[in-house]
């Protein structure tokens, strides 16, 4: 058997991530163990509409995420057999992924549909007007992230690639090296380490990339201002913009994943319960009776 290096090691654990919690602009949506789906929130475009979805193995949320007047979105599933499920808004073809195959990780920007392929391509459906569907040349992915209007790949050597926006410098991640997971934001980007600690780049109006002091993170998230990670003992961490208790998770325990949309904080617990704190305007927090969410890795 080939040797397999501690480091090489960790970026595999991190290959093909599959989401079984995902929060956007104003709506959350939860895999549960028996491959069914659950949403609450802002229903505008039938994004919510997803009861009827079978054997799901992962799921992913679009959303606007500075916006204060839409709840314009869309729901991806991605199902056992490879091929990926949509409901939501569509105004830019961001739901056309009836002709997908051989898909093992989704992503869901603002307008936009990211897929990876289990032979490392990438494909992606709707608005391109910043590049941020450019990704028809990319080899050897093992994981996508995507955000407003930036998408991002992380390589089989733990470098990152970016498409899209960089206005704020949100793609400026050339010199990141040892890269497991990625995040995407409004205008950030986000870096988990193999070793524990996160890199950001991009906007920081609100502190959401001062992430260097953090250590022992396991998983990462951001929203439109604020970034979450989450800590080996099942404890979070947050920074960013906090106007809804977004980031008020200091009192968590016992967290295996986690999710960060526009203004709200998902957390799942190690006993498929799941919590969240943040903006429920539309009822996207009313989280507190779902049971047997699906755990990472299971």
């Amino acid at each position: 058997m080939d040797y397999i290096s501690p480091k090489e090691e960790a970026l595999k654990v991190k290959r093909w991530p599959k989401d079984t919690i995902a929060a956007g602009r104003r709506h959350s949506v939860v895999l549960k163990s028996d491959g069914t789906v659950k949403a609450v929130g802002d229903n505008k475009y039938g994004q919510c509409n997803v009861s009827g979805w079978l054997d799901i193995v992962a799921v992913a949320v679009g959303n606007v995420h500075m916006a204060t007047n839409t709840g314009n979105a869309h729901t991806i599933g991605l199902k056992s057999d490879g091929t990926v499920a949509a409901e939501g808004w569509n105004k830019h073809d961001q739901c056309d992924v009836n002709d997908w195959r051989d898909i093992v990780a989704v992503a869901a920007g603002w307008r936009r549909t990211v897929g990876l392929k289990s032979d490392g391509t990438v494909v992606a459906v709707g608005r391109n007007n910043e590049g941020q569907c450019n990704v028809s040349g990319w080899r050897d992915m093992v994981a996508v992230a995507a955000g407003d209007w930036h998408t991002v790949g992380i390589k089989s050597d733990g470098t990152v690639t970016i498409v899209g926006n960089n206005r704020y410098g949100q793609c400026n991640v050339s010199g990141w090296r040892d890269i497991v997971a990625a995040a995407a934001g409004y205008l950030h980007t986000v870096g988990l380490k193999s070793d524990g600690t996160v890199a950001a780049e991009g906007w920081n109006k609100h502190d959401q990339c001062d992430v260097s002091g953090w250590h022992g993170i396991v998983a990462i998230a951001a929203g439109s201002n604020h970034t979450i990670g989450l800590k080996s003992d099942g404890t979070v961490a947050a920074v960013g913009l906090n106007k809804h208790g977004q980031c008020d998770v200091s009192g968590w325990r016992g967290i295996v994943a986690i999710a960060a949309g526009c203004t709200h904080t998902l957390g799942l617990k190690s006993d498929g319960t799941v919590v969240a704190v943040g903006d429920n305007e539309y009822g996207q927090c009313d989280v507190s009776g779902w049971r047997g969410i699906q755990l990472p890795g299971n």
